[in-house]
C-alpha cells in the first residue's frame, strides 16, 4: 500500500478524469490527500473525499501564490490566480469535516515576484495569512502541509517565532497528542527540495519532510534520503506537476507515488515493500487516517 500525501486532482488538469484517475490508483491500493490551493480547490478536495468510503481525503488552504492577481508561468505550469482575500471563518467551516484532515497547502513563495506588486507587500501579506493559518491548524488539532519556495529561512523564523508565541497551541500540550507518541510531528515541508542541513532545521521543529518526483531525476538528494531517520519523510506526486521517471513530462498522478518509493528504497537500500509500510505509516500517523 502507498499514500500519495499530496495530490491535486482538485485542478483543471483533471476536470474530465479525476475519478477515473482516483479509481485506477484505488485499485492499485494507493490511497491519496488532494490539497487545496485556495477556497475553490479546497472544496472540491472536500467533495471529491466525501464522495468516497476510503483512501481520499482533503487538506484545506490558501496557497500563498493566490493571495495576488497574476499569471504564474513556469516549465511545470501556466495558470492565472484570482487574488483571493483569505476569510478564517470560510476555511474554518471547510476544515471542520471529517475528511479534512489537514490544513495546506499554505505557507512562503518567494519565486514569484515580479507581479507588479512591492516586494515588501507580497512578504508582509504572505506571512500575516500564514500566521492566520497556522492558528486555524492549531486550534483545530490538524497537522499543516507547507509550502517553501526560495524560501525557507524566513520559514523557519516565523515558525520558531509562531511557536514562541502561542506555545498553548503547540502540540505537545494536546491531549490528542499526548495520546499517539512524543515525538509526533505536527507538520510537513511538501515538495523538500533543500539541503540536508535545511532539511534538519525543519525535523528539529517537530516537522516532516516530503519528496516528488524530483528525487527520480537528480542525485542531489542521495545523501539526504540516505542518512534520513525512517520516521521523518513521507512521498507525494504534487500531481499534475513533477512526474517522475519513467514518466517524467507527462501529466502526474497518484499512481506514479510508487515511483518514488522505488528511488528511495534504492538510495537507503532497502526493499519496496519497506519503504511501502514506512511511508504508508508515516502518512497514517500524521494525517490520523
Amino acid at each position: 500500500m502507498f499514500v500519495d500525501t499530496h495530490a491535486h486532482l482538485n485542478l483543471n488538469s483533471f476536470k474530465d478524469d479525476a475519478d477515473e484517475v482516483i479509481q485506477r490508483a484505488l485499485q492499485k491500493d494507493t490511497w491519496m490527500i488532494n490539497v487545496g490551493a485556495d477556497f475553490k480547490s479546497s472544496r472540491r478536495a472536500l467533495d471529491y473525499a466525501n464522495k468516497y468510503e476510503r483512501g481520499v481525503f482533503a487538506a484545506v488552504g490558501l496557497h500563498p501564490m493566490h493571495l495576488f492577481k497574476f499569471n504564474a508561468k513556469t516549465d511545470e505550469y501556466d495558470f492565472s490566480t484570482r487574488g483571493e482575500e483569505f476569510n478564517y471563518d470560510a476555511y474554518e467551516q471547510l476544515a471542520k469535516f471529517p475528511k479534512v484532515v489537514a490544513v495546506g497547502e499554505v505557507g512562503l513563495d518567494f519565486y514569484h515576484m515580479d507581479i507588479g506588486v512591492a516586494k515588501d507587500k507580497i512578504i508582509k501579506l504572505q506571512k500575516e495569512v500564514l500566521w492566520q493559518q497556522l492558528l486555524l491548524a492549531r486550534r483545530l488539532d490538524l497537522p499543516i502541509i507547507f509550502h517553501s519556495r526560495k524560501s525557507y529561512d524566513e520559514l523557519v523564523e516565523l515558525i520558531k517565532r509562531f511557536k514562541k508565541e502561542h506555545r498553548d497551541l503547540m502540540p505537545k500540550d494536546k491531549p490528542s497528542y499526548a495520546k499517539a507518541t512524543k515525538d509526533k510531528p505536527w507538520g510537513v515541508v511538501h515538495c523538500f527540495e533543500g539541503s540536508e542541513d535545511e532539511a534538519w532545521r525543519f525535523l528539529n521543529l517537530g516537522l516532516m519532510v516530503s519528496f516528488t518526483g524530483l528525487i527520480t531525476f537528480s542525485k542531489r538528494f542521495d545523501d539526504l534520503i540516505r542518512r534520513l531517520p525512517n520516521d521523518k519523510f513521507m512521498v507525494e506526486t504534487d500531481c499534475p506537476f513533477l512526474a517522475p521517471e519513467p514518466h517524467r513530462g507527462q501529466r502526474n498522478e497518484p499512481l506514479f507515488v510508487k515511483h518514488i518509493a522505488e528511488r528511495i528504497a534504492q538510495i537507503k537500500n532497502l526493499s519496496l515493500e519497506q519503504i511501502a509500510e514506512i511511508t504508508t505509516t508515516n502518512a497514517r500517523k500524521f494525517f490520523n487516517i
